[in-house]
């Protein structure tokens, strides 16, 4: 399901446990899985529609890719200030009803975006008001998500679903931007804004279809003092937790920012318009998707590889950022 933000991106957890049914598919054995990942390939479809037209309709209003850049930043300062709280309200309450919810407040985001842009009253600030009231809403969504994968498909398979949830939300990232795209340019971004809010509908269908008797049965945390430190004191004593979150949160920070200099080298290097800008975002996907299939089919990761594998992300990222050629720079893209 979607989030408005990259976290279904993020690494799988670096278990060493092998699942004992292989394939890279075989999570999609399982109904309420089937479900699940079939609301979370619409909505995530809309809500790359959404980012795309979000960012190229702020670089309209404002012809500043820093602006831009301010309008994601509002959108993950949430997660950045109150995720650990997330996830404590997360294992709290039933992760179910969490998601009805938020997600259903997501496409509300979606739709009101819509209705101000295509009634030509959108201005600058709507769009950074929406953005950090998205992110709010992620700040919950996003640990209630990633936890109720193990409730749907049971340590198992755990590790095969968070990896096609990676390869999910990456084939939409090759539809998403291709269709906003051709509707920015043809009908306007309001309609893009409201294919989005109206694609909620479909992991709203999924979850109320789902049966309760196939879950796996998960404990809900009572309310208590202490529990983020605890949390906190858990994580501290695990480097093998502590690394691979250093890790996602240096590259995250340092190179996790596509939407600002994306729509800078599509409209200032390259002088494209919004069809260049989605044509870049579709080449990320798909090597991204390509990447995700792959981490499917292993049973487990090593430091060293997510380690090797950042390093890499770096050195190409400096490679595209000194591309003489737009071809160059898709081919590294």
């Amino acid at each position: 399901m979607s989030t408005g933000s990259g976290a279904d991106s993020a690494p799988a957890p670096t278990s060493t446990h092998e699942s004992k049914t292989g394939g890279t598919f075989s999570s999609l054995k399982i109904r309420n899985y089937r479900l699940f990942a079939t609301g979370a390939v619409i909505s995530n479809t809309g809500t790359w529609m959404s980012r795309i037209t979000q960012d190229w309709l702020v670089l309209s209003l404002t012809g500043s890719a820093t602006a831009v850049g301010i309008t994601t930043a509002l959108q993950f300062l949430p997660m950045l200030l109150f995720g650990l709280y997330g996830g404590v309200i997360a294992d709290r309450l039933p992760k179910k009803q969490i998601l009805l919810v938020s997600q259903a407040m997501l496409g509300l985001c979606g739709i009101a975006l819509a209705v101000l842009t295509l009634s030509g009253a959108i201005e600058v600030w709507h769009v950074y008001l929406i953005a950090f009231l998205l992110g709010m809403v992620t700040v919950v969504d996003n640990p209630a998500r990633q936890s109720f994968v193990s409730e749907m498909v049971g340590p198992a398979q755990l590790r095969n679903a968070v990896s096609l949830n990676s390869a999910n939300f990456q084939s939409a990232r090759l539809i998403g931007p291709a269709v906003a795209g051709v509707l920015i340019t043809t009908v306007g971004s309001g309609w893009a804004f409201m294919f989005n809010g109206l694609s909620f509908l479909a992991p709203l269908i999924g979850l109320l279809m789902m049966r309760t008797d196939e879950m796996h049965a998960s404990v809900t945390v009572p309310r208590a003092k202490g529990q983020l430190r605890e949390g906190l004191r858990y994580v501290s004593g695990r480097p093998d937790l502590i690394w691979p979150i250093v890790l996602v949160g240096f590259v995250g920070t340092f190179g996790f920012n596509f939407p600002i200099w994306l729509t800078a080298f599509a409209d200032e290097i390259f002088h494209g318009g919004a069809g260049m800008y989605s044509f870049f975002n579709i080449l990320m996907a798909a090597g991204s998707l390509a990447g995700a299939l792959l981490a499917a089919r292993r049973r487990s990761t090593r430091l060293r590889m997510l380690v090797a594998a950042g390093t890499a992300f770096g050195l190409l990222e400096i490679a595209a950022a000194l591309s003489p050629s737009v071809w160059l720079f898709a081919i590294l893209l």
